[in-house]
């Protein structure tokens, strides 16, 4: 689908999302290059936003990198990189030193004026989590939002989604290298070619692919399911984390409890009719503190066990002047919906919550494509290994930005070539969206009752077979009609349902986040999961 026509939009960096990563790396940059900086939505609707708990950093007395690096490497079952472990938490102080210093305002202790108030959640061996409240993605947001829209040198581009990265394996000629991208105005429906030296990917994760996501809807995995057309690697896909602890009620769209809860006491408990006592004793010495993975499962497990709907978590035994300070936005949308936390336990089921894995990367962001980096969620540095700990993933966010900005800025700003310009002149207006939403519909039922928390050889071939006929469709709908967003976020997401399968097939033993019935003892040897995509691959038009 390429052509000849002008209109090529030429920037020195672009950027590809605009949560945590992207607008680090955008504010890093904009002093000296030219940032263009796409998101599909509105700037805030990415899963950075939405992120409660807060950011893990060595800073109290007593604590230390070690300590810090351990606990990670526990969560992640011996799958993390050791050396991008310790470079992101020998990192996390200065992101957060960073972060203060454009404003962001961090809950200070209430007895010590001036310092940040540190709690500690599951996997955590000390108190070290930087938070605002329990709103503390919102926060960093905000403010990283306005910085954006008053730096010089930074375009934005808001309802603007990806539809590919420009490579010479796209442009069908030899080489590596990416040069820009295509990209969709969903307003005009105009596809517009962007020209760059250097091409970030920070879209976030795949929650989406699931029924049940504590993620927002614009996580539909294009980061990760372009740069696998492209060419590059993606590693540990199988690694899905579910978070335990997801309101249950109709009318709560995927609002998540944070870890933090149980940080500061929550007891986990089954309903009246199951016993209504705690369970998590029984589970893991660590009880409530057990991390995500072993929660997740437990309560899984107790569900089902039981035949409930879902479990209790119970806070009420901290006062009401303490919950109001610490978790103002939990009380706030569960009073809305007639829960009173200071008095009543919250119902919980666990949730899809975050891609572990991702694009492979080292540990300035760069991909197996020359000019094409990824950051935050998008990219598998190794950090999160086989589970990530809680409140790691946003200080990556920032810790990586910056690295892959000084790296930008390191090298050379060379003019990329002249792009040809997107061809539809083949295509029609798709006549028949209905299919669009069945697939989409379709596609995250069989995921979740198939490739959930709990895993089976026959449940993924089973949604191996269902992923390949639904790809078959897609691509033929893809060649035919004019691409729309929900055409391309239904594309990106079959793509990463099929990694994930293929990764979780691949992995005969239960380790961290999969856990499969076939296989329930964990290898002497803890391996990384890597796809490649097969050599001289060109992804299709």
């Amino acid at each position: 689908m390429v052509s000849d026509r002008p209109g090529t939009r030429q920037f020195d960096v672009l950027i590809i999302g605009s949560g945590l990563a992207g607008l680090t790396a955008a504010l890093l940059l904009a002093p000296s290059r030219r940032v263009a900086v796409v998101t599909k939505r509105e700037l805030n609707d990415g899963s950075s936003a939405w992120a409660q708990g807060g950011m893990a950093a060595v800073l109290a007395e007593g604590d230390s990198v070690e300590q810090h690096v351990n606990d990670t490497l526990v969560a992640g079952a011996g799958l993390c990189d050791v050396p991008a472990t310790r470079a992101v938490v020998e990192g996390a102080p200065e992101a957060i030193a960073w972060l203060r210093t454009l404003g962001v305002a961090f809950s200070e202790d209430s007895e010590n004026p001036g310092e940040l108030h540190l709690t500690r959640e599951g996997g955590h061996s000390q108190r070290r989590i930087v938070h605002a409240a329990d709103a503390t993605g919102a926060a960093v947001q905000r403010t990283l939002i306005d910085r954006v829209r008053s730096t010089p040198g930074i375009t934005l581009f808001e309802h603007h989604m990806l539809v590919d990265v420009i490579t010479d394996r796209q442009l069908k000629q030899a080489g590596n290298h990416c040069y820009g991208a295509y990209v969709l105005d969903t307003a005009s429906g105009e596809v517009l070619t962007f020209s760059a030296t250097h091409t970030i990917l920070a879209t976030g994760g795949a929650g989406k692919v699931y029924l049940y996501s504590t993620n927002p809807d614009t996580a539909t995995g294009d980061g990760i399911a372009a740069a696998w057309r492209a060419g590059c690697s993606v590693g540990n896909m199988e690694f899905i984390q579910f978070h335990p602890t997801c309101l249950y009620h109709p009318d709560a769209k995927s609002f998540l409890i944070t870890e933090a809860v149980r940080g500061e006491g929550g007891k986990l408990l089954l309903p009246a009719s199951a016993g209504g006592g705690r369970f998590m004793p029984a589970h893991d010495a660590r009880a409530e503190l057990a991390p995500r993975d072993v929660v997740a499962r437990a309560i899984d497990f107790e569900m089902k066990k039981h035949g409930v709907d879902c479990v209790y978590l119970d806070i009420s035994h901290q006062s009401p002047a303490f919950l109001q300070e610490h978790f103002p936005n939990i009380l706030k949308r569960c009073a809305e919906l007639g829960i009173d936390i200071t008095r009543q336990p919250i119902p919980v089921v666990p949730a899809a919550h975050y891609t572990c894995g991702g694009v492979m990367t080292d540990l300035a962001g760069r991909t197996d494509v020359a000019g094409l980096y990824a950051i935050g969620e998008t990219a598998c540095t190794g950090l999160h290994g086989a589970n990530r700990l809680a409140s790691n993933s946003l200080v990556e966010c920032v810790v990586l930005a910056r690295a892959t900005a000084r790296a930008i800025e390191a090298g050379a700003t060379t003019k990329a070539p002249a792009l040809p310009a997107w061809d539809e002149s083949q295509v029609t207006d798709a006549d028949e969206a209905v299919v669009i939403s069945h697939n989409w519909d379709e596609l995250r039922r069989f995921m979740w009752n198939y490739v959930g928390i709990v895993r089976t050889t026959k449940r993924l071939e089973r949604a191996a077979h269902r992923i390949a006929l639904l790809d078959a469709e897609i691509q033929e709908f893809y060649a035919h009609f004019r691409v729309t967003r929900d055409l391309l976020e239904l594309r990106n997401l079959v793509q990463v349902a099929d990694l994930i399968v293929r990764s979780a097939h691949g992995r005969h033993e239960s380790r961290g986040l999969h856990f499969s019935r076939d296989y329930p003892g964990m290898a002497i040897s803890a391996v990384p999961t890597v796809l490649a995509p097969p050599l001289g691959q060109v992804p299709s038009d």
